[in-house]
């Protein structure tokens, strides 16, 4: 009877690791309705994201068990990492030898060209390292806004890691203050990578 206790409590203290990460349940995050402009009138729109997704989930079913690995040892939701990598380059879709059209970025996550790329672009490593700039991106809006809800502060950590591929500076108070197109369609996207395993 001991034993059976323990295995419970141990499966207790172990089953909210595996569904949620060190930084809030990504499908309990609330994304607005994504209106699309002139500008993004061909890639946005929940419709369009959900098909990109899609065709996206099937790509990154390649790169599920490093996805894993690296989202356990960082405590990232692996759903959230798939929805930068399908944001980014459509699970390599987008991308000629790992590189942008423009050879400005690098790999899934697309790694801005001011920093030193670790591994090949599709590696294990190379997901690891943009994915330590996500979490350095999230714990630097929580530093400095801890006053924040976690949502807002890992909605925040999402912008900020977009503008350091960007090789961009945050000096905004709020990241996500000029546009939050690109945060609202990771999470669409990484809810949508949840329900399907990931």
């Amino acid at each position: 009877m001991i034993p059976m206790l323990l295995l419970l409590g141990l499966t207790a203290l172990v089953a909210p690791c595996m569904s949620y990460s060190c930084y809030g349940d990504i499908t309990a995050l609330q994304a607005p309705t994504i209106s699309c402009t002139a500008v993004r009138a061909p890639d946005c729109g929940l419709a369009m994201i959900r098909r990109t997704a899609e065709a996206d989930v099937i790509r990154l079913r390649k790169y599920e068990i490093p996805i894993k690995r690296v989202a356990r040892n960082l405590c990232l939701d692996p759903a959230l990492i798939a929805g930068i990598i399908s944001q980014e380059s459509r699970a390599g879709l987008l991308l000629d030898n790992g590189w942008d059209q423009g050879r400005q970025k690098y790999g899934l996550m697309q790694l801005g060209g001011q920093q030193q790329p670790f591994g090949l672009w599709d590696s294990e490593e190379h997901i690891n390292q943009c994915s330590t700039i996500l979490v350095r991106a999230i714990n630097d809006v929580r530093a400095r806004h801890p006053t924040w809800t976690w949502d807002r502060q890992l909605r925040g950590g999402i912008c900020t890691y977009h503008a350091k591929m960007g090789n961009l500076q945050v000096y905004e108070e709020d990241p996500c203050d000029r546009d939050d197109y690109y945060a609202n369609s990771v999470i669409r996207r990484a809810q949508y990578f949840k329900r399907h395993g990931f």
